[in-house]
């Protein structure tokens, strides 16, 4: 990639993050953005997409209703950090995050940050859950000043136990590699696996009240079904 590509992406990602929208909208403009500006990834990621959907990706995770699988991970500080001592606390969004790395997942923070006072409101948690090293995980938190814990998936563990862990293939491989994306830097291995973006809110009771599953990682769960989910998960 050429530096007037990555001058356009990086304005285009910094236009999408801030857009006064919809994380949707949002999601949706930068994907288009990455279509126009560099159509080999795009073309690549469309490729990754049907496969994923094909083969059922994501199918065999846990669903509404199932207990969600405990967790014990540490944070961006070091510091273990357990499903159970969260739902003492009240309903939490368990967050899949791609990295720190990846814009859709930093749009997405973003705009989860934005709406910290009604999450606060409904008396709701979010984590996210990425399996860069904790520098990583630490800037990921830093750049989008948010206050909610950034916990550390180490070699994919608890992605590949929940199902949700995908590899990316050579030619998406061959293309971040290009464009100085280099996952064995942030994840400390060579697998080049990544989790599938995903929401699950579970209630006070670990029991998961609402999901958002895609292997289509440019989309999220909205905002307003994650605020509502926690709401009624209280």
């Amino acid at each position: 990639m050429n530096s007037a590509s990555l001058t356009a992406l990086r304005d285009a990602f910094q236009h999408c993050r801030d857009m006064n929208a919809s994380l949707k909208e949002r999601l949706d403009s930068y994907s288009l953005a990455v279509r126009q500006i560099i159509p080999p990834y795009a073309d690549a990621v469309e490729i990754l997409i049907r496969r994923l959907m094909d083969s059922g990706a994501g199918s065999g995770a846990p669903r509404i209703g199932d207990a969600m699988p405990p967790f014990i991970l540490p944070d961006e500080n070091g510091r273990p950090v357990s499903l159970e001592q969260l739902i003492e606390r009240g309903p939490i969004a368990v967050m899949f995050h791609r990295g720190h790395w990846c814009p859709w997942c930093r749009i997405t923070v973003n705009a989860l940050v934005r709406v910290q006072s009604k999450i606060a409101e409904a008396k709701g948690q979010v984590i996210a859950i990425m399996p860069d090293r904790q520098p990583f995980a630490t800037e990921f938190k830093r750049e989008a000043s948010s206050p909610f814990p950034v916990l550390i998936d180490m070699d994919n563990g608890y992605a590949l136990s929940l199902n949700l862990a995908i590899w990316i293939g050579p030619d998406l491989e061959r293309l971040l590699t290009s464009y100085g994306r280099t996952l064995p830097d942030y994840q400390g291995n060579d697998s080049w696996i990544l989790p599938i973006p995903a929401t699950f809110v579970v209630g006070r009771d670990g029991i998961i009240r609402a999901r958002f599953i895609d292997p289509d990682f440019r989309r999220r769960m909205t905002v307003e079904e994650l605020l509502d989910a926690l709401r009624a998960a209280q």
